[in-house]
């Protein structure tokens, strides 16, 4: 955990739900900024080593961690997985009072978020879909960039909590609108690493200082966020961290199902999918998303 500043905030009553590679410094970045914080997660001795940490106390339920809470936090892996922690007898839903606030930071369809927010407003209860941006760093340094999407009421609640952990929080629209945000973040990216990918190669290829090449073209236009942070590593063939490959994929699978639905044409963001399949048949479903090069190495 780094030694970020926060804002001072009134301590909140708050649950966290999911301690993942992003909700477990995510957790505790609440924590640090003074809330008092309840987690849960399917794996007992990673809550338990979280409050060994942290603080705080954990929960043997999503419904047990949620009780008394003012603003649930969730961060988990997919749509399945966020219906097994908010909805059923032991759901977090199950344990809320009236008025409190669930906020998903989990990548998921637009389609859940509308569904559990509906189920929410049934209840009595806000839902928020705010899925992040800024992979395992982000969370570990607090600096996310949080795409929100809900009522606008049950945001200003939380967005001053929520900021323990991010950089920016954003109201994007109603219900969903948070979900399809981060739908164009991941679209972006994935033609951006290919063009970079297809470009670091074909220097290599004809002979050129890549990391001097690099330091002179992310001066110009061609600068972006994944050529300062993953063109060198690019280069010296390292993919061992950051967003895994089988997480983008993912992702993108959302972004392509929304688009059949909405027509959006998506021709490059459906090629690279396939090639992070390639990659992922490589082996490479864990490593870093800038992996896309290996294939074309492979390619020779």
């Amino acid at each position: 955990m780094t030694n970020k500043t926060y804002e001072p905030v009134t301590p909140h009553k708050v649950a966290f739900v999911g301690l993942g590679v992003m909700g477990y410094p995510m957790a505790g970045h609440l924590a640090r900024a003074g809330h008092h914080v309840t987690v849960f997660n399917r794996t007992i001795k990673k809550a338990e080593r979280w409050v060994d940490e942290y603080g705080g106390n954990f929960a043997g339920t999503p419904r047990e961690a949620a009780a008394g809470a003012q603003i649930v936090f969730c961060c988990v892996g997919n749509d399945d997985d966020l219906r097994s922690v908010v909805l059923g007898a032991d759901g977090a839903f199950a344990g809320m009072a009236n008025d409190a606030v669930f906020v998903d930071n989990t990548t998921a369809s637009a389609a859940i978020a509308r569904e559990l927010h509906g189920e929410a407003r049934k209840r009595g209860l806000h839902f928020v879909d705010a899925p992040v941006s800024g992979g395992q760093a982000g969370a570990v340094n607090g600096m996310l960039t949080v795409m929100c999407g809900g009522d606008a009421a049950a945001f200003e609640r939380i967005q001053p909590v929520a900021m323990a952990y991010a950089k920016a929080v954003t109201l994007i629209g109603p219900s969903g609108a948070g979900q399809l945000a981060k739908m164009v973040n991941q679209l972006c990216i994935a033609g951006l690493v290919q063009g970079l990918s297809e470009g670091i190669n074909f220097g290599l290829a004809a002979g050129l200082d890549m990391k001097l090449v690099l330091q002179v073209i992310g001066k110009g236009a061609a600068q972006s966020w994944q050529m300062d942070n993953r063109g060198t590593t690019m280069v010296d063939d390292k993919f061992d961290f950051g967003f895994a490959v089988d997480w983008m994929r993912k992702d993108l699978g959302l972004c392509l199902d929304e688009a059949r639905r909405n027509g959006a044409p998506l021709p490059v963001a459906a090629l690279v999918d396939q090639f992070y399949a390639d990659v992922q048949a490589m082996g490479g479903g864990r490593w870093d998303t800038s992996s896309l090069i290996r294939r074309l190495r492979h390619k020779k």
